[in-house]
């Protein structure tokens, strides 16, 4: 029961940072046409091994699950980029000095930084069709990243960042 609580406790902390998504695609494209995956060989996402190795399972795991296959010939190629940025400290305190006499005034404030800037993650997928339409579709993730968060936390963050990609593919027709 301990673990199970700690688990959705990990679960519910990934799930407090907010996981934005835009998606792109080629309107051409049949997607009913892309049923296997592979990764190009040559990805440099720029995170660690071991995260590599956490959201390729994540996105293996959710890709298996809408029916694709990972193989050795695919219909198209997968490439992940990321990208690590500080977002600005939104929240300050001011403090003001003024004084004046006769028709004359003047006054200083300051504004005093209150705690401090998050650290974000952009993860860009992209699915390439090499002997088609080249790339089809892509999602780019936005979402609120902690350098020393625990293994189990990076592993719930990135299938909380899968899950909310692939809500996107195939696109919905109109």
């Amino acid at each position: 029961m301990k673990k199970f609580l700690y688990l959705f406790l990990l679960v519910s902390l990934a799930s407090c940072n907010a996981i934005r998504v835009t998606y792109d695609y080629e309107k051409t494209a049949d997607f009913s046409n892309y049923k296997t995956y592979n990764y190009y060989s040559d990805i440099d996402s720029g995170m660690s091994e071991l995260d590599n190795k956490r959201l390729f399972n994540a996105l293996d795991a959710a890709l298996q699950a809408k029916g694709l296959t990972f193989s050795e010939t695919p219909d198209f190629f997968i490439d992940i980029q990321t990208a690590q940025y500080q977002s600005a400290n939104q929240s300050s305190v001011g403090v003001g000095l003024g004084g004046g006499g006769g028709n004359v005034g003047g006054g200083v404030s300051v504004g005093i930084p209150v705690g401090q800037a998050s650290v974000n993650r952009q993860i860009v997928f992209e699915f390439v069709d090499e002997d088609g339409i080249g790339l089809f579709w892509q999602a780019v993730s936005d979402s609120g990243y902690n350098p020393n968060a625990s293994p189990e936390a990076r592993e719930a963050q990135f299938k909380a960042i899968v899950e909310k990609v692939l809500e996107g593919y195939p696109p919905k027709s109109n």
